[in-house]
């Protein structure tokens, strides 16, 4: 299984992830979904999230997973299923998908808790499929090797430069 930091996510899959996460949001009555990498990468979105500054909001749910993870082995579980936040307004429920990305689902007084974990069981099933294509498909870098690495690549001579700005 590849990380999903190396896989290649195309527009279409980019698509079909988003029309997930909008149904997810939607059938959930969240606020707001993200979508993102164990590394605490945003790699998608749903719902209203202008007003929220996700770039550490990801990495901190990224963060308060792996913390739970290992609050999980200290304990002798394999992981925790989900994290809970509840706050006086908001509240966050943060799952791992597949060991490969996490879902951060913000909710707010109207949304219930119990169909929001049903949506999230549903939802994970449906990325964890479209991330197993993904890893499916051949890794371009590892097929035809890193393109910088190749000899002769980007080599310019210094005939190449007196013919291109002449020779002065």
């Amino acid at each position: 299984m590849r990380p999903i930091t190396n896989l290649v996510i195309y527009e279409e899959d980019l698509s079909r992830i988003n029309t997930c996460l909008s149904s997810l949001q939607r059938k959930a009555r969240s606020a707001a979904v993200l979508l993102i990498d164990t590394s605490g990468q945003l790699i998608a979105s749903a719902g209203e999230t202008d007003a929220l500054d996700t770039t550490p909001l990801a990495s901190l749910a990224a963060g308060s997973v792996a913390a739970a993870g290992a609050l999980a082995q200290l304990l002798g579980e394999k992981e925790f299923s989900f994290v809970f936040y509840d706050g006086e307004r908001k509240r966050l429920h943060l799952s791992l998908i597949g060991g490969r990305a996490i879902l951060l689902v913000l909710l707010d007084q109207n949304s219930a808790v119990a169909l929001v974990r049903l949506q999230v069981k549903k939802f994970s099933r449906e990325i964890e499929e479209v991330f197993t294509e993904l890893s499916k498909r051949p890794d371009p870098v590892a097929e035809e090797g890193n393109p910088l690495a190749k000899p002769n690549i980007g080599e310019i001579t210094d005939d190449d430069v007196e013919n291109l700005f002449g020779k002065g």
